[in-house]
């Protein structure tokens, strides 16, 4: 859900931060330049196509001498619409491209199919991102797998997330409220479903989030049913029934067999071993190299939890 105060249109959408409004105006511009030119263009060729039509067949074109004002102007003029369009969107790019020195740095990572975010007091979270409202945030952004792209529309910014290195992209909220996130590079079957939302709160409420653990209290079983709901649930289901992996529904204890005609048992370590290293025993049926690994990214506690909650799925 957008924030409800933020500035929106039919045709756009919420603006939320000062780049949002000046791409927005810019992009105003040029379509209305691009409207005159075509009006001009198109209409200018109708009119003359009416006006010197041939009537008759012994009609002869006339002749028309050139107008060297008329021609200055016609390629003058754009000229500078032009310059002045490749000027604005200088400055408005320049803007994107430069971050405050005073940023809140969030590290993002994008794997198939989710982001997490990582917070330099340790803090996590899956497929959510909560910063204050009127903070500058600078986003050091990587791929564990493929190219991915970080889109926020309600922010008119866009970054290509790359395996093997970092890229970045910043911005200010200026309205409290709820903005999506998008994946823009296709990057799997599903890709689609590679969303995250942006919580843009109170400094107070950041703080306090900031500061709480999330799995206070919980039992394990619910430490791994979230795990799942953010992490997993792409690529696995609750019953029995085969996505992407393998349904979690009365997989614990089974006999599989793996790649190579041996066989395994679905037991805590196996479950372990495949959040962290996927690739190690792979299940015969099912690709290598589609799972990412996990190593690094979940707790031991979002572990014992996600294992947990298979045993859980009798």
């Amino acid at each position: 859900m957008l924030s409800s105060a933020s500035t929106s249109s039919r045709f756009m959408p919420p603006q939320a931060t000062e780049v949002a409004q000046n791409v927005d105006t810019l992009y105003g511009f040029l379509l209305v330049i691009s409207l005159i030119s075509c009006v001009l263009v198109i209409g200018g060729l109708i009119y003359f196509a009416v006006k010197y039509r041939r009537h008759t067949e012994n009609d002869k074109t006339p002749y028309i001498s050139h107008n060297a004002t008329l021609e200055f102007l016609w390629s003058f003029i754009p000229f500078l619409l032009f310059m002045a369009s490749f000027v604005w969107g200088w400055i408005v790019y320049h803007q994107l491209r430069t971050a405050p020195t005073d940023a809140l740095e969030v590290m993002v990572r994008g794997q198939k199919w989710n982001w997490t975010f990582a917070y330099k007091n340790g803090r996590t979270s899956a497929s959510e991102m909560f910063v204050p409202v009127g903070q500058n945030v600078r986003l050091i952004m990587g791929s564990s797998d493929v190219i991915h792209s970080f889109y926020i529309p309600a922010f008119r910014t866009k970054q290509d997330v790359v395996p093997g290195r970092y890229t970045s992209l910043w911005f200010n909220a200026e309205k409290e409220g709820d903005y999506q996130v998008f994946c823009a590079e296709y990057c799997g079957d599903q890709h689609s479903g590679m969303q995250a939302k942006i919580h843009v709160v109170s400094r107070e409420k950041f703080e306090d989030w900031l500061g709480n653990d999330p799995y206070k209290d919980l039992p394990l079983v619910e430490v791994g049913r979230k795990v799942y709901t953010s992490r997993c649930v792409a690529c696995h289901t609750l019953t029995d029934q085969k996505a992407v992996g393998p349904g979690w529904k009365g997989v614990f204890g089974r006999k599989e067999k793996l790649e190579g005609g041996s066989d395994i048992t679905v037991d805590e370590n196996y479950v372990r071993e495949s959040i962290l290293d996927p690739n190690a025993k792979v299940v015969l049926g099912f690709p290598r190299g589609v799972m990412p690994t996990f190593a690094g990214q979940l707790s031991e506690q979002e572990i014992s939890g996600a294992i947990e909650f298979i045993k859980s799925l009798k």
